[in-house]
């Protein structure tokens, strides 16, 4: 189980990765500003999805990490 201190810098990374850092930066100013409940905000993306569908996605989403990792 990784460290709070971990999780925050890995999740930092991986914004970055994805946003560029001042995208990363500014999308932490607005989780810190706005009242945010992550698991509605979570389950509201996914309304439209049959459980089917997010295990594939979920599947693909794996295996397209594991290529990267190799």
């Amino acid at each position: 189980m990784l460290t709070d201190t971990e999780v925050k810098r890995k999740g930092l990374q991986v914004l970055a990765r994805y946003l560029g850092d001042i995208e990363a930066e500014r999308f932490v100013a607005l989780i810190q500003r706005e009242p945010f409940d992550y698991t509605k905000w979570r389950q509201s993306l996914d309304e439209d999805l049959s459980i089917e569908d997010m295990s594939h996605q979920a599947m693909a989403h794996r295996g397209a990490s594991n290529a990267q990792d190799e």
